[in-house]
């Protein structure tokens, strides 16, 4: 799961299992659904958000479940890693159009422990895919300088191939310069949590201080947007989710 944080955000933590979270689902059956999920999603996600625009205020933190691309490529009679580069490559895009509209948090659900399971060769796509990928946003993607973009990696990282953890890391530490008062800001969020009596000095350890950094400055996601047509909540709970547009 990663997590594209531009540099002025909400105080608030991020927490997936917030109350009232619309999910939206995007029907694969339609004829517009042309180049890919992600593709159909960035041209359909523009007229939702002017309808956002009319009816309130811009959405701090949007979730998206990067599905749909294996159906995709075999609609159109194309190989499967082929049809996750065809996702990925419009993600970008849709990126651009929330940070543009001022959404400050965009977290990508991208690979969970499950997907393992899938065939060792789409598995080891997947993970140069994702290699490459952080690479350009670090090195040649004019979107993390323009709008000052911190990447965080959410998720147990020790499943993962060792090549693709140093991109991780690499892509953290780029990027860290956009996010450089979190540390400050985590350290007297616990010293707060200290002298409310919410947790003792024996706490404080390293765990504790690395679930500061990634939650600090997060507001809570307000909507999940899954980019095939399935309605599968899986990264959520299902009974929070109020809302199927």
């Amino acid at each position: 799961m990663y997590t594209l944080k531009s540099s002025k955000e909400s105080t608030q933590d991020s927490k997936i299992t917030d109350k009232n979270i619309p999910a939206i689902t995007l029907p694969s059956s339609s004829p517009k659904f042309l180049s890919s999920p992600i593709s159909y999603l960035s041209k359909q996600f523009r007229g939702f958000l002017i309808k956002t625009l009319q009816h309130g205020p811009i959405p701090q933190h949007i979730g998206f479940i990067m599905d749909g691309n294996r159906r995709f490529a075999r609609k159109v009679k194309v190989q499967t890693t082929k049809g996750h580069y065809m996702g990925f490559a419009k993600m970008e895009e849709v990126l651009d159009i929330c940070l543009q509209l001022g959404i400050k948090v965009v977290t990508v659900y991208a690979f969970s422990i499950e997907n393992f399971k899938r065939p060792k060769e789409e598995v080891d796509a997947l993970m140069q895919l994702a290699k490459e990928k952080l690479k350009q946003l670090c090195q040649n993607s004019q979107i993390v300088k323009k709008h000052g973009i911190g990447i965080r990696i959410l998720g147990n990282m020790s499943y993962l191939p060792q090549d693709l953890r140093e991109v991780m890391e690499e892509a953290i530490e780029t990027t860290k310069d956009n996010n450089r008062d979190e540390i400050t800001n985590s350290v007297k969020k616990i010293a707060k949590m200290v002298d409310n009596k919410q947790i003792q000095i024996e706490d404080i350890d390293e765990n504790l201080i690395e679930r500061c950094l990634f939650t600090h400055g997060c507001p809570p996601l307000e909507i999940l947007i899954r980019t095939s047509g399935e309605i599968r909540l899986n990264v959520t709970n299902n009974s929070r989710v109020s809302t199927y547009l």
